[in-house]
């Protein structure tokens, strides 16, 4: 992932003359994925981001009918203006047809999000946010549960490395799960493991465009792609939001 893993800053500044963003990440080191096997995955974009299909810039996933849970930086931009956002749901490469395209029509970004810094590039703290869709959607939902194991599973429509950010697929990949100590001798106090929990090697990893999507533990949503020091770079896995009672 790159630091944004996600980001979406040139997006806060065509959509809302600024505000917080990041970049957003791909899934580097995984294979094609079909859709079909992730009914309940969103694709959150803008028709104001023309640099990729959709305007996609970020990932999600459907909660509730009319609920789509993903990153607080990817959503945070979008506050002034809902309504300029979009979520598409069956596509297993954007730049297809088809699938379930729907407007958004309110944002509720997590209480304690916060921006800082790490060697120069935006951190995300409370990365969690949800997006309520301007109708309900007849989809599968996805459950929510805290990480545990060895091993997740990524999914999104990410670069696949940081030299290439052109990728549209949907590719999926299974990642280690890496402990709170490793992570935190990684990034310091950057790292809260109060509030995330890192996943990712030099060989899988999340990559820009892929922020806001779900690491899967047992067919279930354990984190949210939240940041990281570049894609599959040694040393530095990725930052995952946990996530916290949506009563906020």
């Amino acid at each position: 992932m790159s630091f944004s893993r996600r980001g979406v800053t040139v997006l806060a500044a065509v959509l809302f003359g600024g505000g917080v963003a990041a970049p957003a990440q791909a899934v580097v080191g995984g294979t094609d994925a079909p859709a079909s096997g992730y009914a309940w995955l969103a694709a959150v974009g803008s028709p104001a981001f023309p640099v990729r299909p959709q305007g996609q810039f970020c990932g999600g996933v459907l909660i509730a009918p009319d609920r789509v849970l993903t990153a607080a930086h990817c959503a945070a931009p979008g506050l002034p203006l809902p309504q300029a956002m979009t979520v598409t749901f069956g596509r297993s490469d954007m730049n297809d047809s088809g699938g379930t395209t729907v407007g958004v029509s309110a944002i509720r970004v997590h209480p304690g999000f916060r921006v800082s810094l790490f060697d120069g590039d935006l951190t995300y703290h409370n990365d969690v946010a949800v997006l309520t869709l301007d109708r309900p959607v007849a989809l599968p939902t996805v459950e929510i549960a805290a990480p545990h194991g060895d091993s997740g599973t990524v999914v999104g429509w990410g670069a696949t490395s940081d030299a290439d950010e052109s990728n549209t697929r949907l590719h999926s990949a299974t990642v280690p799960l890496v402990g709170d100590a490793a992570c935190a001798a990684a990034y310091g106090s950057e790292f809260d493991p109060g509030e995330a929990f890192c996943a990712g090697s030099a060989t899988a990893d999340t990559g820009q465009y892929d922020s806001g999507g779900p690491l899967l533990v047992d067919g279930k949503v354990a984190g949210i792609t939240s940041w990281g020091k570049g894609a599959a770079q040694p040393g530095y896995p990725g930052v995952y939001a946990r996530i916290p009672a949506l009563d906020f």
